[in-house]
């Protein structure tokens, strides 16, 4: 049964000498998970101690505790962790086992960190539900889907994923993993940090302390005869070089990288004093995303646009518009208890999937910018995240809006 609300705050309104920390800390976590929380964020202000959820990508505010119990709570999650509760001046990373009521364990990731009023801890949900995805359910079109199922066939190669943080990219090669994981190879992985355990991959942890970066890492994955590495993020033209080598060199390599969209992934490489010729040889495909929130079934609602909302829609989608009837039926969510009154309940993703065609590795030998290798892309039949957002939005799987305020974010 999932936790009440009152039940935690009937536990802050006690006297300082009656509260349980201990079960406080419980009772917020697991309200956290019915919640479908990523996070929880705690937050230290002069007279007060907030507790804020992330849910469906959106902050909400949630309880605020009394400023007494602060540091009692710090305190306490730093114990969970396995952190120092004796140093308050410097920031400190831990992660602990947690097991809801209902018999879920997940791994909570917290990160320490001291602000103008005291430390303050955010704590990352690594809950089952992030890992239940397969490649036919994370929200790709058909047409991406056979783009992304070609790519993950090719023995050797990249494939990279790019978007801002929080945009799905790791999930996404999480779930390129699992359809990958079979006992016929060997799949290792650098990361910073692990987000899930997968088994039957080797996973290693990214610590700056003792020098084994992304780079070093990655130098000696290669040297334990692996079909599949996945990198964790391509940061810097040391980690890019080595990539582009193992994906030469007969190795499948997955990867992140910083970037807006798809096209842009192709220059940046070479800003990162990658050979162009390189690029247009190794890279398999580059994968955009964002993440939107869907709308919730049980109020899900017809919209048809005004004349006013549909001019605004035509001046954000100028490209597409001319296709969109004036009649066409967007949806909505009212808000109900389902969804905590926000109309939204759950995520996918939004996608544009550039495969490497013989026009576009022209493109990249002659270091063509973003701009020319997405119109190429486009007149071979990709869809841009714009327009994979259009026809989820169609579908009733998303609301305009959201579409519009993801993509312009």
């Amino acid at each position: 049964m999932a936790l009440d609300k009152s039940t935690i705050e009937k536990e802050i309104a006690q006297s300082k000498e009656e509260i349980s920390i201990i079960k406080l800390v419980d009772s917020l976590i697991e309200y956290a998970y019915d919640s479908r929380a990523s996070d929880i964020h705690l937050d230290p202000t002069e007279n007060k101690f907030l507790a804020r959820l992330r849910i469906d990508g959106v902050m909400h505010d949630v309880f605020s505790f009394p400023k007494e119990i602060q540091e009692e709570i710090i305190s306490r999650i730093k114990v969970l962790s396995g952190l120092r509760t004796d140093e308050h001046q410097m920031a400190q990373d831990g992660r602990f086992k947690f097991s809801a009521k209902e018999g879920t364990r997940f791994d909570v990731r917290v990160s320490i960190v001291p602000t103008y009023y005291e430390e303050n801890a955010v704590l990352r949900l690594l809950a089952e539900q992030g890992r239940t995805f397969t490649l036919k359910d994370i929200g790709l079109s058909e047409n991406d889907y056979k783009k992304v199922e070609r790519a993950i066939k090719n023995p050797y190669g990249m494939i990279l994923t790019c978007g801002p943080t929080g945009s799905g990219k790791t999930t996404t090669l999480y779930t390129i993993l699992k359809t990958l994981n079979t006992p016929e190879v060997s799949i290792i992985t650098i990361e910073d940090p692990i987000e899930f355990s997968l088994e039957g991959v080797d996973q290693i942890q990214v610590n700056n302390q003792t020098g084994l970066t992304f780079a070093d890492g990655l130098r000696s994955i290669l040297r334990q005869d692996p079909n599949i590495v996945m990198v964790g993020e391509i940061r810097d033209e040391e980690t890019a070089g080595i990539a582009v080598n193992a994906a030469l060199t007969g190795h499948l390599l997955l990867s992140t990288i910083h970037t807006n969209d798809a096209a842009t992934t192709l220059p940046r490489l070479l800003d990162m004093k990658i050979e162009p010729f390189l690029i247009a040889s190794t890279i398999n495909i580059a994968i955009g995303q964002r993440l939107v929130r869907k709308i919730c079934l049980q109020c899900k609602t017809e919209k048809k646009l005004s004349v006013s909302e549909f001019k605004n829609l035509a001046a954000a989608l100028p490209v597409k518009i001319s296709e969109i009837n004036k009649n066409q039926v967007f949806y909505y969510g009212k808000g109900c208890k389902d969804c905590a009154n926000t109309g939204y309940r759950g995520r996918i993703g939004i996608y544009e999937v550039l495969e490497i065609t013989d026009a576009v590795r022209e493109a990249i030998m002659k270091q063509a910018n973003a701009d020319v290798i997405e119109k190429i892309a486009v007149s071979e039949g990709m869809a841009t995240m714009l327009e994979d957002g259009l026809n989820k939005a169609i579908e009733g799987i998303t609301s305009i809006e959201e579409v519009l305020r993801v993509m312009h974010e």
